[in-house]
């Protein structure tokens, strides 16, 4: 019998196997309840709709095998609903991005102004945009994230397997992630290492922050001075940790705030900033290197540096024109 329109599809709950196992709930959900929109999957996770062994979890959760997961009743989505490409120009650059592919994984010089994936009042998210121009990308899954507004390397496993193995390099430290940053100010010497831990929380307008804290996480951040501009210094930024804003975060406690930007940054800075051109954060991914692994073709990926950013250094610098 065919069910009425609208009418509730019953809830069910899951057993966790193998093919499962170390995923993150939200990625799991957003597979197994395909047409559900990906916000309405956060609300059901923080109102606690969706039980782990009877709890509650946070979207970062993973699953362990053999975790009871219960998902609630649900209203099936109307196929006019479903989330459609957002233009053809948008389209052209995803699909124009691409810096390596092979049968494992996908490399993307990611664009400025794109999040990586959906939640948090965004319906979509350049993981969800491939989606849907490709076929063949149900299944793929991001590795990391970057900022919306940073751009360069994304890496992207195609398989589950693929992707257990990378994040277990991610964790231990295995994979190279190096930025290029203009910061402000004259950095003084040619390295610093800062040792500061962070920690998150929320502003009282519901946006989330991230302080240098004590009793946060530790958090380990590499420059390497690799040019000095009249005002600004551009470098190189190797991380030992991977805490979200931590470049960001790190270079204002050390009094040289990146350029553009607007939640860490010097407003003063940014305003002079702009005048030679800079409309978005000077924050770029350049290079992502790979520990040897028997799946992998190529270890080491590099995106050069945005048009825009190029022109920015060559403004502070009419010498180079």
């Amino acid at each position: 019998m065919n069910r009425d329109k609208g009418e509730k599809v019953p809830g069910k709950q899951i057993l966790i196997s193998t093919d499962a196992e170390n995923r993150r709930i939200d990625n799991y959900l957003f597979n197994e309840l395909k047409g559900v929109p990906r916000s309405r999957i956060y609300q059901m996770l923080r109102k606690g709709e969706v039980r782990v062994n009877g709890g509650r979890k946070r979207p970062s959760y993973k699953l362990n095998l053999g975790d009871k997961v219960r998902i609630p009743p649900l209203r099936p989505v109307e196929p006019n609903n479903r989330l459609t490409p957002p233009g053809s120009y948008l389209e052209k650059m995803v699909m124009g991005c691409f810096l390596y592919e092979d049968d494992e994984l996908v490399v993307l010089n990611k664009p400025s102004g794109i999040v990586v994936h959906g939640g948090s009042g965004r319906s979509w998210g350049i993981i969800e945009l491939l989606r849907m121009l490709r076929s063949d990308a149900e299944s793929w899954q991001l590795v990391h994230r970057l900022d919306r507004e940073t751009s360069g390397c994304l890496l992207i496993a195609k398989k589950m397997p693929v992707l257990r193995m990378l994040h277990e390099a991610l964790v231990s430290g295995g994979v190279e992630k190096q930025y290029l940053s203009l910061l402000k100010g004259n950095l003084s010497g040619k390295i610093k290492e800062i040792h500061e831990p962070l920690a998150s929380n929320r502003s009282r307008s519901g946006e989330r922050m991230v302080e240098v804290n004590n009793l946060g996480k530790s958090a380990v951040t590499l420059l390497e001075k690799v040019r000095d501009y009249p005002e600004a210094t551009l470098v190189r930024v190797r991380l030992q940790t991977g805490r979200t804003h931590q470049i960001r975060v790190h270079a204002g406690h050390l009094g040289h705030p990146v350029a553009g930007d607007d939640k860490y940054g010097d407003r003063e800075f940014n305003r002079r900033m702009r005048k030679m051109g800079l409309r978005r954060i000077f924050l770029h991914a350049s290079l992502l290197r790979l520990p040897r692994m028997e799946f992998l073709v190529r270890t080491e990926f590099s995106a050069p540096l945005p048009t825009v950013l190029q022109q920015v250094l060559d403004a502070l610098d009419p010498c180079t024109g």
